[in-house]
Order: structure tokens, then C-alpha cells, then sequence
């Protein structure tokens, strides 16, 4: 059985292969994004929450998906456009990924394995958050609800 999440890999928009285990003993918060959503507005907390902690140790990666109310359609090179234009986007961003379902990237398999949701353990909608600890094991799950400023006494915990 996985022991962390630092066996797992992604893309970033610009087709850079990263391995979360170069970000060992520093806290990860692990996002499903999209641009057009009603909590797009939520790449402006993120980015504040990175900026406030990065310096301590915290990654945040965003994952756009375009499962939820096809609110992703863009191309990585559109999403990454985007975040820059409009949120001013430090963070690391994924190229586009499934949360649920059969094509769902590994990590979220992972994640929803490990940290169960309410009612089942797929991922509800866009901007839920998955808090990994500095040993790479799934702290908390937060749901799209959730503002990221919220999260702030959880990613303390955990830095």
C-alpha cells in the first residue's frame, strides 16, 4: 500500500514532469481548480495563503479539471494565461486532470482513498483541498466550500 504521496508525479502547464518527492518536509496543498467557476475567485486566497507561507515550507498546487460543469476547457497554455492575468498566479499549476472516475490522476486516487468525503469519497467540485503533512501523508481534506484563509490554522498545524 502507498506510504505518502511523494511517489506520485504530475505535469506542469508547461509539460515539466515534477515529483512530489522533491518537495519532502514541506507541507503540500493539493487543489482541483478551473477558470470559470463560481469560486474562481478562490486562485486569489490561494495565492495569498502561498505567499504568507511558502518562506515556511508550504507548496500548493493547483489541478485543473474540467469534471465539474465543464468550468476547464481551456488548453494548459490558455489556463496558465489565465491564472497570470488574473490572479497573478505564483503557485505551481498541473496540466488538466480527472479527480474522479476511471481516468482520475493518481494522486487523487490517492488523496480520496486516504482523506474520506462526506458522503462518498469522490471529489464533490472544483477548489476541494487536500492538506498533505511535511511527511507527505494526507492531513485533512477541505471541501470547495472552504475559504482558503480557513485553512490557515490547519496549514500552521502542519508547517
Amino acid at each position: 500500500m502507498n506510504e505518502n504521496a511523494y511517489q506520485f508525479n504530475f505535469s506542469q502547464l508547461d509539460g515539466e514532469e515534477i515529483s512530489l518527492s522533491q518537495f519532502k518536509g514541506k507541507a503540500i496543498l493539493i487543489v482541483n481548480t478551473a477558470s470559470f467557476c463560481g469560486l474562481t475567485y478562490h486562485y486569489s486566497g490561494l495565492e495569498k495563503l502561498y505567499q504568507k507561507y511558502k518562506e515556511r515550507g508550504l507548496v500548493i498546487i493547483g489541478f485543473p479539471c474540467n469534471q465539474f460543469g465543464k468550468q476547464e476547457p481551456g488548453t494548459s497554455e490558455e489556463i496558465k494565461e489565465f491564472c497570470n492575468l488574473n490572479y497573478d498566479v505564483t503557485f505551481l499549476m498541473s496540466t488538466k486532470v480527472d479527480v474522479n472516475g476511471k481516468n482520475a490522476h493518481p494522486l487523487f486516487k490517492y488523496l480520496k482513498s486516504e482523506l474520506k468525503g462526506k458522503l462518498n469519497d469522490s471529489v464533490k467540485w472544483n477548489f476541494s483541498k487536500f492538506l498533505i503533512d511535511r511527511d507527505g501523508i494526507p492531513f485533512k481534506r477541505f471541501s470547495s466550500t472552504v475559504e482558503p484563509e480557513d485553512i490557515s490554522a490547519s496549514i500552521e498545524e502542519v508547517l
